[in-house]
């Protein structure tokens, strides 16, 4: 017998088009009342209670750019293309996400969704001051300050894939 988060996972790409199209609307950091995927979330520690919040991060596909410059150069020699930053998509989304709350800490993060112009993930972040958070023996590591930043500095599961 199939446990409800099984179903959720099989199923979790249901209706997603329709989101993705009210998604695009929105700001590139939104904070969302609950994870889209809420057996992904779970796996990754979060918890419906307070402290707790989901951001979707909004990230350009393809590769990077540079600004262009319009003059006495060739095109194929000015150093425009062929550029990508060392670091993941999803490391990305992370740091735009701890821009936005500076005063959470990033958790982790996983996919959500996508379209021909972007990639969605949903960052799970915790606030380190709430009392619930500090009272929480599984969680309230994230409130000691060694773990401050964390993001920044490569802690998170996306940000160590990335430093190898």
């Amino acid at each position: 017998m199939k446990s409800s988060y099984k179903y959720l996972h099989k199923n979790w790409k249901q209706g997603i088009k329709s989101r993705v199209v009210k998604w695009r609307t929105q700001r590139t950091v939104e904070r969302v009342d609950k994870p889209t995927r809420i057996d992904r979330a779970r796996s990754l520690g979060y918890k419906a209670k307070k402290g707790f919040v989901i951001a979707r991060v909004r990230i350009k596909k393809g590769g990077r750019t540079r600004p262009t410059y319009s003059r006495g150069r060739k095109p194929r020699k000015a150093g425009l293309t062929g550029f990508t930053p060392g670091k993941s998509k999803r490391w990305i989304a992370e740091e735009k996400a701890a821009r936005r709350f500076k005063n959470l800490e990033v958790l982790n993060s996983y996919y959500a969704a996508e379209d021909g112009q972007y990639q969605y993930y949903e960052v799970i972040l915790v606030d380190p001051n709430n009392p619930n958070i500090k009272n929480d023996a599984n969680i309230n590591w994230i409130c000691n300050a060694v773990n401050r930043k964390r993001v920044f500095r490569g802690k998170t599961s996306s940000g160590q894939k990335s430093k190898d």
